[in-house]
């Protein structure tokens, strides 16, 4: 299983590294590693799972998190109480989004960050976005609020961007009043 140890940090310079297009059919070690992926990442939203592995709560991993430069990621959405579901997104490419922007009250985390970081990171409400599934067959997909976060966040990864990149130095709630709040 995937543990938190594993995942890089903003400090390592691969963080940084513009993932690469993959090509289908998957081998089976990468498919492995979405697999686990998911399990790491369900886990870690249960809080006793959470305890007994040592798991920081994490929405979505990019491979590129793992040092795998693949433009692959993964996001387990608890959309009720214990159910959750399950995304892979091979090669996604933003076609559509939202004037609105919304950013994330609390503050938006990362894995990948192991730190507090004050500001807010400027997102848009809604995106469409095109991918492949784990089969290569190519997929659309429309996600508003907590999930185009998500999305926008981590295919961010993908491009060597972190949410912190995003943050006004200057000013970290520079425009908050043009925002909405989730």
């Amino acid at each position: 299983m995937i543990k938190t140890k594993d995942i890089i940090d903003e400090f390592d310079k691969r963080i940084r590294t513009i993932s690469k297009e993959v090509t289908f059919p998957l081998d089976d070690k990468t498919k492995k590693i979405i697999k686990d992926s998911i399990e790491m990442l369900t886990l870690s939203q249960i809080e006793e799972e959470a305890k007994k592995y040592n798991l920081r709560p994490g929405m979505g991993l990019s491979l590129i998190q793992l040092g795998i430069a693949k433009r692959i990621f993964v996001v387990v959405y608890e959309y009720e109480e214990g159910k959750f579901e399950n995304y892979i997104i091979i090669n996604p490419k933003i076609l559509s989004e939202s004037q609105e922007e919304i950013y994330v009250s609390e503050g938006e985390g990362c894995l990948s960050v192991n730190r507090n970081v004050e500001g807010i990171v400027p997102r848009k409400a809604r995106i469409t976005v095109e991918y492949y599934d784990i089969n290569g067959k190519k997929q659309k997909i429309r996600l508003r609020e907590e999930l185009s976060i998500v999305f926008q966040h981590e295919i961010d990864h993908l491009n060597g961007i972190l949410f912190i990149d995003r943050i006004d130095k200057n000013n970290p709630y520079k425009n908050i009043e043009n925002m909405r709040g989730i």
